[in-house]
């Protein structure tokens, strides 16, 4: 398994792992026990991210498949850069202004780490992916 391969890998597994599972999953009284805001319409908005963030889960297959067979597909590679690269800057961005301050623990612990690994994603996706040396998909 490639590098580039490895990056997919870890992207699909933290993502549903991570976001998808819970969001999609967890009765509201997990989510709000674990310190997220009572939200209206029993999550809707959260639940409706985590599906789009399965819909992603199934590109970045698309570019998994690709890498294990030693191609690069960009446009998977371009989707993830974008998706991981915004998110990493707007937890930054969120978490050093101060806007997760009624946050629990536990959801700050998992925002500053997801923000470390959307960096290293990103990071991965561009040396791997875009300047990577594998013939395009």
């Amino acid at each position: 398994m490639n590098a580039l391969s490895r990056v997919f890998v870890f992207k699909i597994s933290a993502t549903i792992i991570v976001w998808c599972v819970p969001m999609l999953f967890f009765p509201s009284a997990v989510l709000v026990a674990a310190g997220l805001p009572h939200q209206p319409n029993d999550f809707m908005f959260i639940r409706m991210l985590g599906w789009a963030y399965l819909a992603l889960c199934v590109g970045y297959a698309f570019g998994l498949r690709a890498s294990l067979k030693g191609l690069r597909a960009l446009g998977p590679i371009w989707v993830g850069i974008v998706s991981n690269g915004g998110a990493c800057a707007l937890m930054l961005y969120f978490g050093l202004t101060g806007a997760w301050g009624d946050m629990s623990a536990v959801i700050k612990f998992i925002l500053w780490n997801s923000a470390a690994a959307t960096a290293a994603i990103t990071a991965g996706l561009w040396i791997w992916g875009i300047r990577g040396k594998e013939p395009l998909a």
